[in-house]
């Protein structure tokens, strides 16, 4: 009965996650038809888009060591009520005001899931090998939501308002609210401590500074102020890190570095996040404005690439039954390595099979990481610690992301305006332009513009293959993680209550 609830429990866990992807990838699908109903300059467009991200990669730090001293199910229940709440003021917003804000109060809810729900799987899951399908099954929801979401989004916008994108999560709290008490156990840490405000504050002006930084990066044409703003965010982060060691119950417990493995999954997790990101943007740009795709197909024909990590997430424990962990996830980033060198090779008429391929095979290798990764660093602290320690996961995702779409944004256009000798400064400019030109010089325009956005992808191609190629080499020479002592913890049926 223990194990049966146990999964159910998971169910109750995955449903919110899958919902949640699909809903966040949603919105950029539905931005166009919101900003014209609501009249949201693109200063706002860019706070709608961006303030839930802002907000979760601020706060996750501090709602995962919030969960580990106030409890992760107490912790979830009240994320899952502010986020069905508000999801239903986002979906029926007056103004672009009124939504940035909703979006940012989403963020802070939404910080609270992640953390929250990896924490308790390692609490409902104590067999490695039943915690490794359970965290790969959750990560599948999240990477399935994630590449869905536009799909959804599409469905819906032809039938409904803009507003049904941001219902879709409502349902699925309410299953969580409802099962949650009686499916999840409680679990805190022993060591609660007194919250360390101070941190709080401190974490979340470094990761917003920070997130900001990179994000600004790709579309400011005179980095100043993203510079001024990521060495502002590094002296507040290092001012944080000083802290936090001097502590005897830190917000963030980075002594959990000191694990060569952890550490080391750690940084897989951020340099796979900086090579998909930056593959991503320039594919899904890729599709759009030099094969000329719409939005919508565009969506579709990008989702392989979140459903390749979804089956490669999946399949991970099973991998890891034949081999031993780290050789799966070492062995993963050697086949995203390959996958990425066939996005250097996209040109002519194999560039798409060659595109789709590509994205496809780097996602699919991209899940034993994310899998077994996952499990490890939350699984090599005791469980007490895990919300720390998935705070840390999820932390390195986002700053991931964030690199990626912004070192390889920015790489991607060095090299395009190397292409055009400096006569343009993007594709869609170029695209923009040639509109206003006869059409034989339009042609030649669009012709040397997309001949250089290409000539951008095969270098992105090439880094994120020397990227993942030196991950697998990382991994494979990580030591063993030596066993932790987990705390004494009161038993399942105690703690459902």
């Amino acid at each position: 009965m223990r194990v049966n609830r146990a999964w159910l429990g998971l169910g109750v866990l995955a449903l919110p996650t899958l919902l949640v992807a699909m809903d966040t990838t949603a919105l950029l699908l539905a931005l166009p038809q919101l900003s014209a109903d609501l009249g949201a300059t693109n200063v706002q467009q860019l706070w709608i888009s961006d303030s839930y991200g802002f907000m979760v990669a601020g706060l996750v730090i501090t709602m995962g060591t919030l969960g580990d001293r106030i409890g992760h199910r107490r912790l979830l229940m009240i994320g899952g009520a502010a986020f069905a709440v508000l999801s239903v003021v986002a979906a029926f917003s007056a103004g672009p005001l009124m939504l940035i804000v909703a979006r940012a109060l989403l963020g802070v809810a939404g910080a609270t899931l992640a953390p929250s729900a990896l924490a308790l799987i390692t609490d409902m899951f104590r067999g490695e090998r039943e915690r490794g399908q359970a965290i790969a099954i959750w990560a599948t929801c999240q990477f399935t939501g994630g590449a869905l979401g536009p799909v959804l989004a599409g469905f819906l916008l032809q039938h409904f308002w803009w507003g049904s994108v941001f219902l879709v999560a409502v349902p699925a709290m309410a299953v969580l609210l409802l099962a949650g008490p009686i499916l999840l156990p409680e679990s805190r840490g022993d060591r609660a401590g007194r919250l360390d405000l101070a941190g709080v504050g401190l974490s979340l002006v470094a990761v917003l500074l920070m997130v900001y930084g990179f994000k600004q990066l790709t579309v400011e044409s005179v980095p100043v102020v993203p510079a001024v703003a990521l060495a502002a965010g590094a002296a507040v982060g290092f001012v944080f890190v000083r802290r936090q060691l001097r502590l005897e119950t830190p917000l963030l417990d980075l002594r959990l570095l000191r694990s060569r493995p952890f550490t080391a999954v750690l940084v897989g997790l951020v340099f796979a996040g900086v090579a998909m990101a930056g593959t991503g943007l320039m594919v899904t740009q890729y599709l759009q404005s030099v094969l000329g795709f719409s939005p919508l197909a565009s969506a579709v024909l990008f989702a392989p690439m979140g459903l390749g990590v979804a089956v490669g997430t999946m399949t991970a424990p099973a991998l890891a039954r034949r081999v031993k962990q780290t050789t799966a996830i070492a062995g993963g980033l050697a086949t995203s390595a390959l996958g990425s060198l066939l996005l250097a090779g996209a040109d002519g008429a194999l560039a798409l099979p060659l595109v789709m391929t590509g994205i496809t095979v780097l996602a699919l290798g991209t899940g034993p990481l994310f899998a077994l990764g996952t499990g490890l660093v939350v699984g090599s602290v005791p469980p007490e610690r895990a919300g720390s320690a998935a705070s840390m996961s999820e932390t390195g995702n986002y700053f991931g992301g964030s690199l990626g779409f912004a070192l390889l944004g920015v790489l991607a256009a060095v090299v395009y305006r190397s292409r055009t000798d400096g006569t343009s400064d993007s594709l869609a400019g170029a695209v923009a332009a040639s509109r206003h030109l006869p059409a034989d010089q339009g042609a030649e325009l669009l012709h040397t513009a997309r001949e250089a956005f290409t000539a951008g992808l095969h270098v992105t191609g090439i880094v994120a293959t020397v990227i993942f190629a030196a991950l697998a080499v990382l991994i494979l020479t990580m030591r063993p993680a030596s066993p932790s002592t987990p705390a004494v913890l009161p038993d399942y049926e105690a703690t459902r209550s």
